[in-house]
């Protein structure tokens, strides 16, 4: 589903990612953990087609970002750690713009927001100005959008921070229910408690490097995440 192959992304004269090569199947839950500033959302922006890159190849079920990003764009869904939505907007004015520009029908479309926003408990809310959200209903609504077209993979960076527990545990499902039909999740995130539980692989990242990657059993083997994050990163 997803291939980075010699991946290096550069500012000036800082290598931000070093020759990173990842392979993502579907049906994967694949967790991408690391130290602030160590790569995580430029390889996740430069894997969304929002940023440039200077070597190597991202192939999304086979086609080229560099390529093809249109393509790509249309298998993907990205979530930034702070979603930068339409403040003027409604959230279902927001939600129709995102689904116009996928190519959503009105019938799906109708359908799946009222699944969404009821799993969310945000349908009351939806007639109000996305100004007026918390930043807990705004990462709510953002998740909502990146459901909506029915990606094949879906980026995520930090997604659980300012969710409520409840919210939570609904996207950990809802991850899960993608992968089990066909589709592939890719996230960072700083707590390890979630990911060791949920992904099925995981990749640690340090200082632009890939250090160490696998199944989740191989990759901690009889101690947990947490310890061999720390280990890694000392």
């Amino acid at each position: 589903m997803l291939k980075i192959n010699h991946f290096t992304k550069t500012y000036g004269d800082k290598k931000a990612v070093d020759d990173l090569g990842l392979h993502i199947q579907a049906g994967e839950i694949y967790g991408f953990i690391g130290h602030n500033g160590a790569g995580k959302t430029t390889t996740l922006k430069s894997v969304a087609g929002i940023m440039q890159f200077d070597q190597g190849e991202i192939l999304v079920d086979g086609v080229s970002m560099k390529r093809d990003p249109i393509a790509c764009k249309k298998k993907i869904a990205y979530i930034p750690d702070n979603p930068d939505l339409y403040d003027f907007m409604t959230g279902m004015q927001y939600l129709n713009f995102v689904g116009d520009v996928f190519g959503v029908s009105a019938k799906e479309r109708t359908e799946r927001v009222k699944a969404l926003a009821e799993a969310f408990e945000l349908t009351g809310d939806l007639n109000q100005s996305i100004g007026s959200y918390s930043h807990g209903m705004k990462q709510k609504l953002a998740i909502i959008s990146a459901w909506l077209h029915e990606p094949e993979l879906i980026l995520m960076d930090e997604p659980f921070v300012g969710l409520d527990p409840k919210a939570a545990h609904t996207l950990k499902g809802m991850m899960r229910q993608v992968c089990d039909r066909g589709g592939a999740i890719f996230f960072s995130t700083h707590v390890l408690e979630v990911a060791e539980k949920l992904c099925d692989k995981v990749a640690i990242i340090k200082g632009g490097r890939l250090i160490r990657s696998g199944t989740m059993e191989d990759v901690k083997g009889d101690t947990s995440l947490e310890s061999v994050f720390l280990e890694l990163e000392g």
